[in-house]
């Protein structure tokens, strides 16, 4: 087969993002009624979810007949190429129920198995991050510029963004956790997706969650690698299928915290 287009494929990306924003917001801060799902913790899911995956499912059968998809709300469809379309519609739900605009849209494709474009967006504020082979880039409200994260800096100095402490729910994650929060100098909570695009974007050093599933983070990895950061599952399992998963802004980074949290 022809190489793939990953600028077009970025592009068609993009129009998803738009897409499913203009069927998400309708129910932002109107205190949507709230499902809550099987599973050991609160996790609410709201029509704005449902709506804003329908939309980029619509949009992909309809170009992309052929794609495999795989949806927070929808589940898995099978395709017959390469590609994978990771979707999560609302990532922060608690954030969205909550009248906060640091939910976003995630939106990955993968191909033969790795992830290869990754979009993050947030239309409330205007935000969308997006990766692919050949970079990463942000756009705000229009005007679009490069990103690279920020290198050379020792741990001792390091911003750290995680969803919650609480979330880290097993003893052995709670200590590999709070050891890795006590070298740091700044710790941030509550950003869900928002922390990794802003390792990409050279604005904070680490980020990091466990627990993921692939929707949670796949749509995620690209935009940090295409900015020239790295990431690891902490078991030593695989970043694309999420688990526990680390990302910084440099190798030396992110050697130094493993080295942290391993004892």
């Amino acid at each position: 087969m022809t190489a793939p287009d990953w600028a077009e494929l970025t592009r068609f990306a993009i129009a998803l993002a738009e897409a499913s924003a203009a069927a998400i917001l309708p129910y932002f801060r109107q205190n949507t009624a709230i499902d809550v799902k099987d599973g050991p913790v609160w996790d609410p899911v709201t029509e704005g979810d449902r709506a804003g995956e329908r939309a980029i499912r619509q949009l992909i059968e309809q170009h992309y007949p052929d794609h495999a998809i795989h949806g927070e709300e929808y589940g898995i469809k099978q395709g017959r190429s390469p590609f994978t379309w990771v979707l999560d519609p609302v990532d922060g739900t608690r954030s969205f129920v909550s009248g906060m605009p640091t939910w976003a849209t995630l939106i990955g494709l993968s191909f033969e198995g790795r992830p290869v474009v990754g979009l993050m967006n947030q239309p409330v504020v205007g935000d969308m991050f997006y990766g692919n082979p050949q970079g990463a880039w942000h756009c705000y409200r229009g005007a679009t510029a490069a990103i690279t994260t920020r290198k050379g800096v020792p741990l001792s100095r390091a911003t750290l963004g995680t969803t919650a402490p609480e979330l880290y729910r097993s003893a052995e994650n709670q200590r590999r956790f709070q050891s890795l929060n006590s070298k740091v100098q700044l710790t941030r909570y509550g950003g869900d997706a928002y922390f990794y695009c802003m390792v990409a974007a050279g604005h904070i050093d680490i980020a990091m969650d466990c627990g993921l599933q692939p929707y949670d983070i796949t749509p995620l990895l690209p935009i940090v690698a295409g900015a020239g950061g790295v990431a690891a599952e902490w078991t030593k399992g695989d970043t694309a299928k999420g688990g526990n998963v680390i990302t910084a802004g440099s190798q030396a980074l992110l050697d130094e915290a493993l080295a942290i949290m391993a004892h």
